[in-house]
């Protein structure tokens, strides 16, 4: 039958007639068999499997060991005068299948279930899926009749195999009380497993099919059992060596063996293959491996697709095959005589040789003595052609010095070793010609026979030489295993030591320990090089890349250190053919660390990789291995690499490609990476584009771009994240940006390192991220950027930027676009007013302070247009309420810290501050610049200053602005300075002839109170604050009523408080129930509201019992009867709030009545406790009277 289908029929009749064919076979034959000629053989089937071959058709029938299964038929009907006539129910199954009387075949086995006379063959097959599933392709043996053997049945995917029935819940004795619902799970369970079953039966027959990847190797046994080993049979072996560790408590070569092969399942003998079944383990098959192996034998394929009708009709009866079966038996037994013959005619052969290995042995002995008074002359044996016993040229590789003495020759060995006492050289004599050579006899060194051989003493002795032969036989050696044999033959070559090392450094690195392992590293690189097998290097490199399961740092920086010696020393093509191949196939192993291995390999060869691979394949893996990986170490390597590859690339097209990686990298979730990212992939990114010319033409016009379109997209909402990736990318380039402009500069060919070049200021340029963002690292050297910056200084002040292409670029479309950008961001979002800073702040300080002051600069004033004509014209004034303001006072005018630049950045910050006021305008500008300066310490003295500014300035407008702005500084600024400059200045303002000025400090002294903890400072602000309240010249004060109760609402839960029990309750209170008298409704419903929003504040408070009854429930209820009145919604929710608080009294009134009585308690619990130690303390008996004092009196 054809091997590649699985045939459901072609298993044995059943389980006890398998048993009974292997057990007596031949005892079933009947006497007459021999007498009339017939003989069935050893491998035919038994008489009573005659009814199958007679009901067989044109579909093939199960033959064995490649005799056809029609001639095994005919032999049987032979030879059936002395079987039943009877036929088995397992025939008449076989019969129904082979024809396709499924339904009638379904009846049989229901009918042999019920009778409990289950038939292997019917549930094999009625419990696979396969043999009702509809396939694509048509079998062979049934195109022209629909129906292949064992045929596909239309059927729905619903429909349930008989197996998955459990015919117990429909038996006779009604037994249905287990849960439907737990058998309609199990049936699913079953198919599930049917459909794996089938699943994973045809994964192993495509695996046997597989062409396999390792090496033929060459053994010493025949040329049939040469083939490579294949991937199922891998496995099976494999499970079954695990398993003899395992039985044999060989528990650690057992994990480790585990550890090397990590693809497989040891635990499963289905993991192996499902339709194989698993064979005796190594013990039972080592015992029978030379116990009655068939010989080999042609098949033949008999009535295969064969129609019925085209088979004469007395076909099966034929005498000619039983015949022809006769005669083969026969030729076949005289062929195993034949070859019996030969063998005892090789032995006697053999055993003649050894003889005469033994007498030219002896002539050696003879012809060594006589030479031994020529200490000069250097024996070497080199037998002719006509010497060597088997009349073949010495088998010498030329490789090996051989140390192995001559043993006794037994009739299993298959080379006589010759032995000579100097030990110069071996000889090895093979019993045939089939018998292969060894691998690395081509590499026989040609130098080998000019070399002086090694002499010994020989002692004046006349020993015989089979005495010294069996002398030396008590010197215990090993040389039959594996080990020994490489023991005993010492290299005497480079590439004899490779081939060793090759062959034992796979043996060698299982049994060294994990820790240890990175110290091969230098042995298996060196041998991965010069290895002259390409196999064997591919091994060697496997090893390597798999040497440790989870490498930690250190280790891998020892493997990639290995990689790229071995770079170094193969070169490109032995690197992409090698190398790139391992890491390919960890590229998604399961432990990040091997994973992290290989990013950091991509990047560590990238330089000694052919250029069309480093920007295809690499720049492949490294892309798909950032978007997909999920540990953040293995991506943030896979940026670095990246960056390396940036550094190496040279094929233009891949710069939007390089641009797409550089934006999935800075919109990566995690922080380390992004870091990377502007480390080492943007510097490295921008160097590439400085070469192609588009650092200037498309990098950074094209993040600009984004950020526009983003403005243009946010005005319901702005992402700021992106807003901030962008940016952030900016700034990374700024440095690259800048070296553009040395590079590029008219003064660029005058300078030269000569002369004394003035240092460069340690301060001159920004802290860089990485040292790829170093303005010195990218020009070439710290001196070289020296007198570029001389040179650049000089221009700019003296000579101008007339042909200056780079730098006008900057000047007339950089700054602009940004300035642009600027003024459409948010004033009101701080995150975006904040990096809009930070990046102008490096922007200047990396050009200089006079690109600063005569390139930025000017541009900045010229759009804000600070002059006095333009306070009043609105179209002046729009400029000021934006983001321009803050960002260029905080960005621009703070990169100089001399005192030149103090002044300017005062005098803007004034100017703002009374142009702002006196036209009207919103301040959100100003406060913005407040809140980035006030963040630095450095300008707080700076701020103040402005500030005193406004306190004497004379306009009533601009000192209401300085008293608002103060709430601003207070937060960040020292209690010192508070105490110096702020209360001084607040106070002052406070007695301003205008109300509402001193309006305008009542923000500013809440703010006081909330963050000072000097009680000096806090007696002021809190006596300034009462005079608000209690002057009379403020009862009638709508606007600062409302102040401050909307300071006291903001800074109550979070001031001290004594201040808030003693000062802000009591208070409140009082303006609750003033403002019951208010008679104009509309301040009567803004006093409501605001003491609304600053009792719900100070609710969350921990207030005592005495204010909650004296000062806060009876304000609350105040604020009640206006809420009543004016807002009914209120007034529900401040129900609920004096409910509370009620609940809050009557609770500590009971929790005090509780505690007293508790109290009570625990004193005369003391007391009790007092008395029962004192008479513990009195009891001198011993422990067993002891236990007596605790038990009940009777």
């Amino acid at each position: 039958m054809a091997a590649g289908n699985v045939n459901p029929f072609n298993v044995s009749d059943s389980e006890e007639e398998a048993e009974q064919r292997q057990d007596g076979a031949d005892t079933e034959r009947s006497p007459s068999d021999e007498v009339q000629g017939h003989s069935l053989g050893p491998f035919s089937p038994p008489a009573y499997s005659e009814p199958a071959a007679l009901l067989s058709s044109s579909r093939t029938s199960p033959s064995v060991d490649g005799i056809p299964a029609s001639a095994a038929a005919v032999a049987g009907i032979g030879g059936g005068g002395a079987a039943e006539s009877r036929v088995s129910l397992d025939a008449i199954a076989a019969q129904l299948l082979r024809d396709q009387y499924i339904l009638t075949a379904l009846e049989l086995h229901t009918e042999l279930l019920e009778a409990g006379r289950e038939l292997p063959r019917l549930r094999d097959y009625f419990s696979n899926p396969g043999n009702f599933e509809r396939q694509s392709g048509t079998p062979p043996a049934s195109k022209e009749q629909g129906v292949g053997p064992g045929g596909p049945l239309n059927r729905a995917g619903s429909i349930s195999t008989l197996d998955s029935l459990d015919f117990a819940r429909y038996s006779d004795d009604g037994n249905r009380e287990s849960d439907e619902r737990v058998a309609v799970l199990e049936f699913e369970l079953r198919k599930a497993r049917e459909t794996i079953q089938a699943l994973r039966a045809n994964l192993t027959q495509a695996a046997e099919c597989e062409i396999p990847s390792q090496e033929r190797k060459n053994y010493k046994s025949s040329p049939e059992n040469q083939e490579p080993i294949r991937p199922l049979e891998k496995r099976a072996l494999n499970f079954l060596v695990n398993e003899y560790l395992l039985k044999n408590e060989c528990k650690l070569t057992s994990i480790t063996f585990s550890d090397e092969n990590d693809d497989q399942d040891f635990e499963l003998w289905d993991d192996v293959g499902l339709n194989i079944p698993k064979p005796p383990d190594l013990l039972q098959l080592y015992r029978n491996c030379g116990n009655s192996l068939p010989l080999h034998r042609d098949t033949v394929d008999v009535a295969v697709s064969v129609d019925p009708n085209d088979l004469p009709g007395d076909y099966f009866t034929q005498e000619p095959v039983q015949q022809t079966e006769a005669i083969q038996q026969q030729q076949q037994e005289e062929v195993v005589q034949e070859l019996e013959y030969q063998i005892s005619l090789l032995n006697s052969e053999k055993k003649s040789l050894a003889e005469q290995i033994k007498k030219l042995q002896s002539d050696i002995q003879v012809l060594q003595r006589n030479v031994s008074s020529e200490p000069t002359s250097a024996v070497k044996l080199t037998p002719s052609k006509e010497d060597t016993p088997c009349g073949k040229p010495p088998l010498d590789n030329g490789q090996y010095l051989d140390i192995r003495g001559v043993t006794e020759t037994d009739s299993s060995s298959d080379a006589n070793t010759t032995k000579t006492s100097t030990t110069t050289a071996t000889t090895d004599c093979t019993e045939s010609t089939t018998t292969a050579t060894q691998p690395h006899s081509k590499l026989k060194s040609q130098s080998q026979q000019g070399k002086t051989s090694v002499q010994f003493d020989q002692p004046n002795r006349k020993l015989s030489p089979a005495f010294h032969q069996a002398l030396l036989s008590f010197c215990r050696m090993s040389t039959d295993s594996r080990l020994g044999s490489e023991v005993s033959r010492i290299a005497d070559s480079e590439q004899s030591v490779m081939l060793m090392l090759g062959r034992c450094l796979p043996h060698i690195v299982p049994n060294v320990l994990l820790a240890k392992r990175e110290e091969l590293i230098p042995l298996i690189l060196c041998t991965a090089c010069l290895h002259p097998d390409p196999k064997e290097r591919d091994q060697l490199l496997h090893i390597l890349f798999n040497l440790i399961k989870r490498p930690d740092d250190e280790q891998r920086q020892m493997i990639l250190t290995g990689c790229v010696a071995f770079a170094q020393h193969v070169g490109p093509t032995r690197v992409e053919a090698e190398l790139l191949p391992q890491c390919w196939e960890q590229i998604n192993h399961k432990y990040p660390e091997r994973r992290l291995l290989v990013a950091e390999a991509c990047g560590a060869l990238a330089p000694y990789l052919p250029k069309e691979i480093r920007s295809s394949l690499v720049l492949s893996m490294l892309q798909q291995m950032l978007a997909e990986d999920k540990a953040d170490m293995v991506r943030e390597a896979v940026v670095k690499s990246l960056g390396i590859i940036m550094g190496y690339i040279d094929d233009p097209d891949k710069y939007s490609q390089g641009f797409e990686l550089m934006l999935l990298s800075l919109g990566d979730p995690s922080e380390r990476v992004v870091s990377a990212t502007h480390q080492v992939f943007i510097p490295a990114f921008a160097a590439w584009c400085t070469e192609l010319g588009n650092l200037q033409s498309q990098l950074i016009p094209s993040l600009l771009t984004r950020i526009e379109k983003l403005l243009k997209q946010g005005e319901y909402g702005l992402d700021e994240h992106k807003l901030h990736m962008y940016l952030s990318a900016l700034q990374s380039l700024i440095p690259s940006l800048f070296a553009v402009l040395l590079q590029n500069a008219p003064f660029t060919s005058r300078a030269k390192l000569q002369g004394d070049v003035p240092p460069i200021e340690v301060t001159r340029f920004p802290r860089p991220a990485s040292p790829l963002q170093d303005v010195a690292t990218i020009v070439g050297s710290r001196e070289q950027l020296a007198v570029l910056l001389q040179l650049y200084d000089h221009q700019l002040q003296h000579e101008g930027t007339t042909g200056w292409d780079s730098l006008l670029w900057v000047v007339n479309q950089f700054l602009p676009q940004l300035i642009e950008i600027v003024g459409r961001i948010n004033v009101t979002s701080s995150t975006c007013v904040h990096e809009f800073s930070k990046f102008f702040w490096r922007l200047c300080r990396t050009f200089g302070k006079i690109f600063t002051n005569t390139k930025v600069k000017p541009q900045f004033q010229e759009i804000l247009r600070l002059s006095e004509e333009n306070v009043d014209a609105s179209a002046g004034n729009g400029i000021l309420t934006k983001a321009t303001v803050p960002i260029y006072a905080t960005g621009v005018l703070t990169c100089y810290n001399q005192e030149e630049d103090r002044k300017l950045l005062i005098g803007f910050l004034e100017d703002v501050m009374t142009t702002l006021s006196l036209s009207h305008a919103p301040l959100d500008s100003l406060k913005a610049s407040f809140v980035e300066l006030g963040a630095n310490p450095a300008f707080h003295e700076l701020l103040l200053t402005v500030l005193w500014y406004g306190v004497v300035h004379t306009s009533a407008l601009v000192r209401c602005t300085a008293a608002r702005m103060f709430e601003l500084l207070v937060k960040g600024v020292n209690e010192t300075l508070v105490a110096q400059r702020v209360v001084p200045a607040l106070i002052t303002l406070s007695s301003d002839p205008e109300i509402s000025v001193r309006i305008s400090t009542i923000p500013a002294f809440g703010t006081i109170m909330e963050t000072v903890t000097q009680k000096e400072l806090l007696e002021r602000v809190k006596m300034q604050l009462a005079s608000f309240l209690e002057d009379p010249q403020y009862q009638d004060q709508h606007s600062l009523h409302m102040e401050i109760i909307k300071t006291f609402g903001r800074v109550g839960p979070n001031a001290e408080p004594r201040f808030r029990d003693e000062f802000v309750l009591p208070h409140l209170h009082k303006l609750a129930l003033c403002n019951n008298q208010q008679t104009v409704e509309s301040k009567r419903i803004d006093i409501a509201t605001q003491l609304f929003e600053a009792y719900s504040a100070l609710s969350c408070c921990f207030i005592s019992e005495e204010l909650m009854v004296n000062h806060f429930l009876p304000g609350l209820r105040c604020l009640k009867t206006d809420m009543e009145q004016l807002s009914p919604e209120h007034e529900v929710i401040l129900s609920s709030m004096i409910k509370e608080c009620e609940i809050k009294v009557e609770n500590k009134a009971i929790g005090e009545a509780q505690g007293s009585i508790s109290i009570a308690a625990s004193l005369v619990g003391e007391d009790a406790k007092t008395k029962f130690l004192s008479k513990m303390g009195q009891l001198t008996t011993s422990g067993a009277m002891l236990a007596n004092v605790f038990q009940r009196k009777k």
